[in-house]
């Protein structure tokens, strides 16, 4: 049986190459952006609409009951 040292993958020129550093880039960028749509897909939706009011909008509400929405 050959004794291989627990955790020794790759030999030491294989992680020091530049295509190594090229792909570990990549990686953490494309978890960077994957966790990031993760996020973004559970946070609650944002209107504009919700904070810009709009010209044709009236300033009061026209309805019977005083506390309707406008």
């Amino acid at each position: 049986m050959i004794s291989v040292p627990l955790g020794v993958l790759l030999p030491e020129s294989v992680l020091h190459s530049e295509m190594f550093a090229i792909l570990a880039a990549f990686v953490a960028i494309n978890t960077v952006m994957y966790a990031s749509l993760a996020i973004a897909k559970i946070m609650p939706k944002v209107y504009l609409s919700d904070w810009v009011r709009r010209r044709h909008e009236r300033s009061e509400t026209r309805s019977i009951d005083p506390d309707a929405p406008r």
